[in-house]
């Protein structure tokens, strides 16, 4: 089961697992019945898919929904910085009391692992919406207390920015220099994490079969830097410096120097282990501690996009 399974990565994953996961059933749960429409259209009649619409505030929905599910993707959020600032409830109660339900509706209906996926605004977070994302991750970390005596497990996935979802600066930036306009660049010393929509996808299947339960998943991924973006997106359009953004960050961080202290490096990702975990937790073989103070940057990453990196990654009318 996904949920928001309408989103660009939801979308995206249901695609994936259809194709590749040999899934006998998928459950696609979101609240919008045109997008649920839209989505049918283009994944045709396929009899594994049951399309349900809910919403994760509902436990009683959610639980109807679970029935015979194995594993559970949780990808419904709201995620605007700047609407969350306008209407923080709303956000308290999708993000978090809504993320509180699908740990029990996972629980009461046996479901195997849940992932839970986070963003790098969750890390030290100065926005309403980085301070849900931070409790609803550290309420599926400690899910794992509560289903102890289950078979449940639950852990998160954090990355950064997707390339071309929904709302991202690529759509934005191509439409304007379409259309010869200029690009409003909040601040030219920015830096984001980047990656595409098939890596995220990848990489949530790959931590279900990581997982053991309390882990938060940091993939290995490269920074770019926005003034490069605006190079590979549209080269010679003017720029408009325009300040940053109430909640915005001049650079990203998904792992804060308190928590790179409990992380551990392994080939493709950092792993931030659990503060408390009497469930029984066991740390990953092979996992590599990291110098005091470790803290995972955008502007201090060891991996970097050129202008022409970022021109291959970008789709045209991403």
């Amino acid at each position: 089961m996904v949920t928001g399974g309408t989103g660009s990565f939801g979308r995206a994953f249901i695609r994936h697992a259809l194709d590749s996961l040999g899934v006998r059933r998928l459950v696609v749960f979101s609240r919008d019945e045109l997008k649920q429409y839209e989505l049918r259209q283009l994944l045709g009649q396929d009899e594994r898919l049951r399309y349900f619409i809910g919403d994760i505030r509902d436990r009683e929905r959610l639980t109807r929904a679970m029935h015979g599910v194995e594993y559970v993707v949780h990808a419904a959020a709201l995620k605007q910085v700047d609407t969350a600032e306008y209407n923080p409830f709303e956000y308290v109660r999708t993000n978090i009391a809504g993320s509180q339900n699908v740990v029990e509706a996972a629980i009461d209906c046996g479901v195997r692992k849940v992932v839970a996926l986070s963003t790098d605004k969750a890390s030290s977070p100065i926005n309403l919406y980085g301070a849900t994302k931070l409790v609803a991750d550290k309420l599926f970390v400690s899910a794992n207390h509560y289903a102890a005596s289950h078979e449940t497990r639950f852990s998160v996935v954090r990355y950064g920015n997707v390339v071309g979802s929904r709302g991202s600066v690529v759509p934005f930036f191509q439409r304007l220099a379409a259309q010869g306009g200029v690009l409003p660049i909040t601040d030219k010393r920015m830096t984001r994490f980047w990656i595409t929509l098939d890596q995220a996808v990848r990489f949530v299947v790959d931590s279900f079969e990581l997982m053991q339960g309390g882990e938060l998943y940091v993939p290995r991924i490269p920074s770019m830097r926005i003034l490069d973006l605006a190079d590979a997106l549209a080269p010679g359009c003017p720029i408009d410096e325009i300040g940053i953004r109430p909640g915005e960050k001049l650079h990203e961080e998904m792992i804060s120097p308190d928590d790179g202290r409990r992380t551990l490096l392994l080939s493709d990702r950092y792993v931030v282990q659990p503060t408390i975990a009497d469930w029984g937790y066991v740390p990953p073989a092979g996992g590599e501690t990291l110098a005091e103070g470790f803290a995972y940057r955008s502007d201090a990453n060891d991996l970097w996009l050129s202008v022409d990196d970022l021109r291959a990654m970008v789709p045209a009318g991403a």
